[in-house]
């Protein structure tokens, strides 16, 4: 019986002889080869190199080994090594395809990284205060027509801490940085639009900086009370908690949310709650308080689903977590910036990922 790797025909193409086949093959491993070590030149990337030889070294088995497959197909109990080839070349395709995913996500972290560094940089006030200070950050994406109003109603100062409101505009497009500019506030632009998220990671990179005793993070469309800022940062100034979250289901919510936005509301807090053992009743509200010594001590990746995150990151590091009562309003004017679709789904995504990691 003549031996199994020697007697399999290698032709899978109709008109193609097997010396054919094996000269194809041979000079697909080639450039394979070729474009790896090119790539390799041009990045240095050592994965790319070694796929590309992981390639080539299953095109030259195809090419001069093509019994191998066959006996493993017959191992397998598949009809045919063709539909094995087959096999192994959708599993290395989904491989390449994971690996750029993999490789655009870290080139979009590097290009979110270094469009925060820069903007921080924008930040130039004076930091020399006697007193204890308190950040107000203020993460604004075309929010000009509401802005001014939420800069004129601070106040100096809250629970014996200098008032310094940090205003990061996120990309806007309209007159958002102008219009906070005429307030005593430090005010930096994103020149690219990183998210709810990023601007406040551009915020308290600042507020660390310039050493604040305490950060509060409220938004820029009018809906979160100034007056109610005295209450949301007592629990820190007394030393009873290092962060505090606003609920308006402790207190009012006008904000007009439809009831299903409010019943998901909840199911993704009764979640929070169960997973990371926190007693809390509205984990989406972005009117907080967090201890300034604190800040560092928090992972925070995400961009657009930032809530969920410090809540979990701050249970995780042992922060004492206190929730008190707040007012949430209408906005003032626009239209709101929360994504209609995936707005579920990037909210548990986030829930899971900040949990496990």
């Amino acid at each position: 019986m003549p031996s199994t790797s020697s007697s399999i025909p290698l032709a899978v193409l109709p008109g193609l002889s097997n010396e054919a086949l094996t000269l194809l093959f041979l000079g697909l491993a080639v450039v394979t080869v070729l474009w790896g070590f090119e790539r390799y030149r041009t990045t240095f990337s050592r994965m790319e190199f070694g796929l590309a030889v992981a390639v080539a070294l299953g095109l030259l088995t195809v090419a001069f080994a093509p019994g191998l497959y066959g006996s493993i197909a017959g191992l397998l109990n598949l009809e045919s090594r063709f539909l094995l080839i087959q096999i192994f070349a959708n599993i290395a395709f989904l491989v390449l395809i994971f690996y750029l995913v993999s490789q655009l996500n870290t080139s979009k972290r590097v290009v979110s990284d270094l469009t925060r560094s820069l903007t921080v940089q924008q930040a130039t006030a004076d930091a020399d205060y006697e007193d204890r200070t308190l950040y107000v950050v203020i993460p604004a994406y075309n929010e000009a027509d509401t802005i001014g109003d939420v800069l004129a109603d601070l106040p100096e100062r809250i629970q014996g801490h200098v008032v310094q409101p940090v205003v990061v505009s996120d990309g806007s497009d309209d007159a958002t940085r102008r219009a906070a500019d005429r307030y005593d506030a430090i005010v930096v632009e994103h020149p690219i639009n990183q998210g709810q998220g990023g601007a406040l990671k551009t915020g308290f990179d600042i507020a660390r900086q310039h050493g604040a005793d305490i950060v509060v993070t409220m938004d820029a469309d009018g809906q979160h009370p100034v007056d109610q800022l005295d209450e949301l940062v007592r629990p820190i100034a007394d030393d009873e908690a290092d962060y505090v979250l606003g609920s308006r289901y402790r207190g009012e919510d006008n904000s007009g949310n439809s009831i299903t936005r409010r019943g998901g509301i909840r199911t993704f807090t009764w979640l929070i709650n169960r997973l990371a053992k926190t007693d809390i009743t509205d984990c989406t509200n972005g009117f907080r308080a967090i201890r300034g010594s604190r800040l560092e001590e928090l992972t925070l990746t995400e961009e657009r689903f930032s809530a969920p995150e410090l809540i979990i990151e701050s249970r995780k590091n042992g922060l004492r977590i206190v929730e008190v009562p707040v007012t949430i309003h209408e906005r003032e004017a626009g239209e709101t910036k929360k994504p209609k679709l995936g707005y579920a789904v990037g909210l548990a995504r986030t829930i899971f990922v900040t949990w496990i990691r």
